[in-house]
C-alpha cells in the first residue's frame, strides 16, 4: 500500500516521456517546446518583438550605392566627448583618444572615402591659427567633419568662421560660447550642406548646467565623382 504513490509518480513522468516522444516524432516539434507547451496548460508563450535591424554607424535604414553612412555626435557638456563614425568605422572619439576640447575635426576623400586626417582644436586656450592652417590648404571635394566639444567658438575669428561658411555652414557666423554643433561639409560645396545642427548655449533651455544638450546627426554623403584630367 505505501508504494502506491511513488508507483503513480512514476507512471505520470513515464506517461508525459511517451507522450513527448510520440509527439516529437510525429509533429517533428520541437520537443522542449512541447514540454513547455504542457507544463503551461497549453497557453503558447509570447513571442519576442524582433530588434529593429541596425545598419552602418547604427543608421536604421542602409545608405544608397555610391553613398557612405556617417554618424556625428557632438560632446555633452565637458564631460563625454564626441564621436564621428563614417562607414561603420570610428574616425574620432573618447575611447580612441584622439577628441579635445574645442572643434574636433575629421578630413575625409571625397571621391574614395579615405580618412586623411583627424585633429582637435582647443578654442577657448588654444591657438585659432592652427584651425586656419588646417582648413586653408583643403583640396576641392576632401569632406569635413566637425563635432563641437564644451566650447566650439570663443577663439573663432571672422576668417575661421568664413573658412567654414565656405564649406556649406550657415550656422558658423553666429556660434558662440559652448554652443553645441555638428557639421559635414565639403571643399567646392556649390550649395549650403543639409547636415548641419547647432543647438544654443541658453539658461533657459540648458540640459545640462552651462551647456545645451549633445546632438546626434546622420545620415548618407554621396561619393564625389573622379575629376577628369
Amino acid at each position: 500500500m505505501r508504494l502506491a504513490g511513488p508507483l503513480r509518480v512514476v507512471a505520470v513522468v513515464f506517461l508525459v516521456g511517451l507522450t513527448w516522444l510520440l509527439t516529437s516524432s510525429v509533429l517533428g516539434r520541437d520537443s522542449s517546446a512541447i514540454l513547455r507547451h504542457f507544463f503551461n496548460g497549453g497557453e503558447e508563450e509570447a513571442t519576442p518583438e524582433p530588434k529593429p535591424r541596425k545598419y552602418k554607424c547604427g543608421l536604421s535604414a542602409p545608405c544608397p550605392e555610391k553613398h557612405m553612412a556617417f554618424r556625428v555626435v557632438s560632446g555633452a557638456a565637458n564631460v563625454i566627448g564626441p564621436k564621428i563614425c563614417l562607414e561603420d568605422r570610428i574616425l574620432m572619439s573618447s575611447v580612441r583618444n584622439n577628441v579635445g576640447r574645442g572643434l574636433n575635426v575629421a578630413l575625409v576623400n571625397g571621391v574614395t572615402g579615405d580618412l586623411l586626417e583627424v585633429k582637435a582644436f582647443d578654442m577657448w586656450a588654444g591657438d585659432v591659427s592652427e584651425l586656419l592652417k588646417f582648413l586653408r590648404p583643403l583640396h576641392e571635394g576632401t569632406l569635413v567633419f566637425v563635432a563641437s566639444f564644451d566650447d566650439p567658438a570663443t577663439k573663432l575669428n571672422d576668417e575661421a568662421r568664413h573658412l567654414f561658411e565656405e564649406l556649406g555652414s550657415t550656422a558658423a557666423k553666429e556660434l558662440a560660447f559652448r554652443d553645441s554643433w555638428v557639421f559635414v561639409g565639403a571643399k567646392g560645396i556649390e550649395n549650403k550642406t543639409p547636415f548641419e545642427q547647432r543647438m544654443k548655449n541658453s539658461k533657459s533651455s540648458n540640459k545640462y548646467e552651462g551647456w545645451p544638450e549633445s546632438l546626434e546627426m546622420d545620415g548618407c554623403i554621396p561619393l564625389r565623382a573622379p575629376l577628369e584630367n
